[in-house]
């Protein structure tokens, strides 16, 4: 095994993503002993450069595979997964997503492709900075945390992201593929969890006929008692 990444699994940092300052920490030693260790793991292989700055150790040293929504994380800082990614994820739509996309603090947006890890889309949306995280949750899997935007607000993202109008349920059912189970899961604090967050009205707008759509599919829903 290579030196270096006997440090980094002492250390604990097996399925992290390495910073430099997080790299110069536990190596140690002087600058050029560092760049010697890291430019050899990087030509063997066991050491993978994600961008520069970023480093993670390459699939045969780690505990768990790189999570592309962990990555994302480190990728943009304070960004979360949204839109068609973040649904597919929660299971509200039947297509596999290839593409990670986020959602991103910054004003531009960013595409970055990677030869090992996938593609990955941050997008800049028209909201208030204090409600930035309403509705995005934290998720840890295998170990790897990453904050995942719930079904609700992964939807209103795609639909500020579009700029797509209320068309009645039809869009949502149809146009996404979303099964009204999912819709009638959605509850009333979900949606006024959301209330605050954009910032153009049309997108409030949207998102107030979808919960009066939600309630009037609750309300012809029959109640187990009356089906039986």
């Amino acid at each position: 095994m290579n030196k270096l990444v006997s440090i980094i699994k002492s250390a604990g940092y097996a399925d992290r993503v390495l910073t430099d300052q997080q790299k110069a920490r536990i190596i140690g030693g002087s600058d050029d002993r560092r760049y010697g260790q890291v430019k050899r793991a990087l030509q063997s292989g066991a050491l993978v450069r994600v961008k520069r700055g970023l480093y993670v150790l390459a699939e045969q040293y780690r505990e768990h595979p790189l999570h592309p929504f962990a990555l994302a994380q480190v990728l943009v800082a304070g960004s979360y997964v949204s839109m068609e990614t973040a649904l597919a994820f929660h299971g509200w739509i039947p297509e596999a997503v290839y593409t990670t996309v986020s959602v991103t603090p910054r004003r531009k947006s960013q595409v970055i492709d990677h030869p090992n890890f996938g593609h990955f889309d941050f997008n800049p949306l028209a909201l208030h900075k204090s409600e930035f995280l309403a509705g995005v949750q934290r998720h840890v899997i295998s170990g790897q945390a990453m904050l995942v935007a719930s079904p609700l607000r992964a939807l209103m993202d795609l639909v500020v992201y579009r700029k797509q109008k209320w068309e009645g349920l039809e869009w949502v059912q149809r146009g996404m593929r979303i099964d009204e189970t999912n819709l009638l899961q959605t509850r009333g604090k979900d949606f006024s969890a959301l209330k605050d967050v954009y910032k153009h009205k049309s997108a409030n707008e949207f998102l107030s006929q979808l919960e009066k759509g939600v309630r009037a599919l609750k309300a012809n829903k029959p109640t187990s008692r009356q089906r039986a």
